[in-house]
């Protein structure tokens, strides 16, 4: 289909208020949920302050503005908590391009009916690490991390909004130069509007006296078209056709992202990859906790060849390098480069790295894409059920 594109602000007074450019996601959510659509929303809500999320799956709309607006600092992926436990319910969830592709694996892989499934995709510059924003907040901003009340990537900065109404801000490449600002996975990143989602949303061509108005939402599927125009049709959201200049200012900025995406993943990938010697001497940090396979969204076999017995007094321990040659292997095809992996390493190894290095060869030798491409890993002979 030939996606349509329009600015969109909720109708509901108290979801313009709370919620974020608009609040037309949430308003979304709600006539979902108010319209028995989807039996809950799954969705982050703010903990004790802007660096504790918690992923929350909510029944009644009269608890989605607990869930409105971004929260940069608390990575969270979506395809292994619905694979999980969510596989027979309807739902409608917010998902960052990650958190689509491995849906979307999921389903390739008969782990998650997308017919059950409203993906609202969200534009993503990126996500950091809840320590790491902590760290350079204080060392960058000069503030009390505790003081941070909502923080924001926009225009090439991380912004940060204090107690008092203050905003302190700072250049995201000034930031990653010294090994701050987002995560390594979301700087190498390829896929900054998700439009295998039913709706891809976000600020990006919002402008003028619309900006922080309205969000800017493109639809990617039949089922989001619907979507849009029944919530218009019974009140719950207002559109407006985008903005000419807008349209074109989008279309830089993720031409921009993307451009820098590839610059990093040139560094990380290519001009400062690990040698042999010095990948051998990663893995052999490695403990064998399986938080890296465990914490995979697109690993999901039931009986895993790679759980060993505990070894026996005197015999040697199964080698680190094999157990991660045979996860390489499976993963090969289907790493969606969310770095959960790597997020979780007790032991700090760059794992997200190798397996983003893995996959990118394997799509430049056969052209596959895992989450954005229509069709099934060829490891898979090419076509998969996704019931």
């Amino acid at each position: 289909m030939s996606n349509e594109m329009y600015y969109v602000q909720a109708s509901d007074p108290a979801i313009l208020e709370k919620g974020e450019c608009g609040g037309a996601v949430t308003a979304l959510f709600k006539y979902l949920l108010d319209k028995g659509i989807v039996d809950g929303v799954l969705a982050l809500k703010k903990g004790v302050d802007v660096y504790d999320a918690i992923p929350t799956f909510v029944t009644s709309s009269e608890d989605l503005l607990s869930t409105a607006g971004s929260l940069h600092c608390a990575p969270t992926m979506w395809g292994g908590i619905i694979k999980e436990y969510l596989q027979d319910a309807k739902i409608a969830v917010p998902v960052k391009p990650c958190d689509m592709r491995a849906i979307v694996e999921l389903a390739k892989r008969a782990q998650i009916n997308l017919d059950n499934v409203y993906m609202i995709g969200l534009n993503c510059g990126g996500t950091v690490p809840p320590k790491t924003a902590m760290e350079m907040i204080k060392l960058f901003y000069e503030v009390d991390p505790k003081d941070v009340v909502k923080e924001e990537i926009d225009k090439g900065k991380f912004i940060i909004v204090m107690k008092d109404g203050s905003h302190k801000e700072v250049k995201m490449h000034d930031l990653e130069d010294n090994g701050y600002g987002r995560r390594v996975n979301c700087q190498r990143c390829d896929e900054k509007i998700p439009r295998k989602a039913d709706i891809a949303a976000g600020n990006w061509g919002v402008i003028g006296e619309d900006a922080g108005k309205y969000t800017f939402m493109e639809v990617c599927t039949e089922k989001g078209k619907q979507l849009l125009e029944s919530a218009e049709k019974d009140g719950y959201i207002k559109k407006k056709a985008p903005n000419p200049k807008g349209l074109e200012i989008r279309a830089k900025v993720e031409s921009s992202m993307l451009k820098m995406g590839e610059d990093y993943k040139r560094k990380w990938l290519e001009e400062e990859y690990p040698s042999i010697e010095e990948w051998n001497r990663q893995w052999n940090k490695c403990i064998k906790c399986y938080g890296c396979r465990d914490v995979c969204p697109v690993c999901f076999c039931r009986d895993c060849a790679l759980t060993a017995d505990y070894v026996d007094t005197g015999s040697i321990p199964p080698d680190p390098i094999m157990f991660q040659g045979v996860r390489m292997s499976h993963m090969a095809f289907s790493c969606v480069n969310c770095g959960q992996c790597e997020d979780v390493c007790p032991m700090e190894i760059p794992v997200a790295r190798i397996f983003h290095k893995i996959q990118e060869k394997t799509r430049k030798e056969l052209g596959y894409r895992p989450g954005v491409d229509d069709e099934a890993p060829p490891a898979l002979g090419g076509s998969c059920p996704t019931q």
